[in-house]
């Protein structure tokens, strides 16, 4: 893992603290689902869900690799929406911020990104629906990211659960003097809230 990443995790898992104790109870959910998982010998797969796929729910996807990885578990993270559009650069930007390598891997309106966290360490990213091909059918979890597909989204075939971890939308500022530091916040919050659940896990 890169030492900027490894760095700003030992910083955010050092301050659960910050989380409410309602917001715990929730997180104590997922990690319960994924401690049940590593016990019977089952992949972990989880897939952040939020409407457009662009945003919250790619962060949610990136942070969680990031920290089952810095606790020593191999887990399998995705996004998606309830529509495709792209990849938020803003987004982008905080991530980039925090220490991490994005490479684009194409030029369509819609592009992959690869987002790497360390060497062999790395996230694909594009924004994709729940239907996508690449996304697992069955036994994983739907993390709802955003209120908007929590409650345009209440079916998920084949999630073993789903749960609203609801984020606000940094989208509000953008093209605003607070976009950056908004972006950069709302990162960090899901990153320690990845992190604050996987360690609850046990090996």
């Amino acid at each position: 893992m890169f030492s900027t990443i490894k760095n700003r995790c030992e910083i955010l898992s050092k301050n659960f603290k910050e989380i409410g104790a309602e917001r715990k109870a929730l997180l104590e959910k997922l990690a319960s689902y994924i401690q049940e998982k590593i016990d019977q010998n089952q992949a972990v797969q989880l897939v952040y869900v939020c409407t457009h796929n662009s945003r919250r729910s790619h962060l949610g996807q990136v942070w969680a690799k990031v920290a089952a990885d810095f606790y020593g578990f191999d887990v399998q993270t995705f996004s998606a929406g309830t529509e495709a559009t792209a990849f938020n650069q803003n987004a982008i930007n905080a991530l980039t911020n925090a220490g991490f390598e994005v490479k684009k891997l194409d030029e369509t309106a819609n592009p992959k990104y690869e987002v790497r966290f360390g060497e062999e360490k790395a996230n694909l990213c594009f924004s994709k629906t729940i239907d996508d091909d690449s996304l697992p059918k069955e036994n994983f979890a739907a993390v709802m990211t955003c209120g908007d597909a929590d409650e345009n989204c209440p079916f998920i075939p084949g999630c073993d659960l789903r749960i609203g971890t609801t984020y606000f939308d940094p989208k509000a500022y953008d093209n605003s003097p607070l976009q950056d530091e908004k972006y950069s916040e709302r990162s960090n919050q899901i990153a320690m809230e990845c992190l604050y659940v996987f360690s609850l896990i046990k090996k």
